[in-house]
């Protein structure tokens, strides 16, 4: 028979707040950007994780094959609960899979990890730049989810009447696209909104750096 009781309940030294897991996903990332990271970290833990799992932190990230989460954030196997997802939107299934982490385990810190260059966005972009451009209703469903967040900048970019700098409007797009999945994480769901309000879950959004590996965390 598999036990159910949190790691937490027999760890002294886990962090008590969101803010101080913040702190130290912070510190993770300033190790990798060093390259002081070790891949011990990743299975060291393993065979005690069998029957338990008590992750630091959620991380709603995008798909992207170059944003490693556990690596650039320099975690060990079982410390991070990672959704991914093309442009790290939010669906249903994401904010089910938050909620059920944040009640399940406790977890006090939701990340939601945007990267520079994402393809998502870009398709985005380029769908309002050109119209005419077409995706599989699949694909089209997530760029969809990024629009309102793309659509105000992309006015704003060609009030003038001039052509915008496309890299410009992406780069802003980004971080754009992370606030929105914040605010949707933090008043589109009863659960993680009353878990926000009352200081017992954290909700932050984040860009890393494909160029630097740093991770910019953003102020909402």
């Amino acid at each position: 028979m598999t036990s159910n009781t949190p790691v937490a309940q027999v760890e002294n030294n886990r962090p008590e707040s969101g803010a101080e897991v913040l702190a130290l996903l912070k510190e993770g990332n300033a190790r990798y950007v060093e390259s002081l990271s070790s891949t011990d970290a990743m299975t060291q833990k393993r065979p005690e994780l069998v029957s338990v799992q008590n992750p630091l932190a959620i991380i709603l990230g995008c798909s992207d094959a170059r944003v490693p989460v556990e690596i650039v954030f320099d975690q060990g196997l079982g410390e991070l609960f990672v959704i991914r997802v093309a442009g790290n939107i939010v669906a249903p299934s994401q904010i089910g899979s938050v909620e059920f982490a944040a009640e399940q385990f406790g977890t006090k810190l939701v990340v939601v990890l945007g990267h520079s260059q994402c393809g998502a966005v870009t398709a985005c972009v380029d769908t309002l730049m050109n119209p005419e451009q077409n995706y599989s209703p699949n694909l089209q469903s997530i760029v969809d989810r990024i629009r309102p967040s793309v659509y105000n900048l992309h006015e704003l970019a060609t009030a003038n009447g001039q052509d915008p700098d496309v890299d410009e409007l992406v780069e802003r797009a980004i971080r754009a696209n992370v606030r929105t999945s914040v605010s949707q994480l933090k008043y589109g769901s009863r659960v993680l909104e009353e878990l926000s309000g009352s200081g017992k879950l954290l909700i932050v959004g984040a860009e890393y750096d494909l160029k630097t590996g740093k991770v910019r965390f953003l102020d909402n």
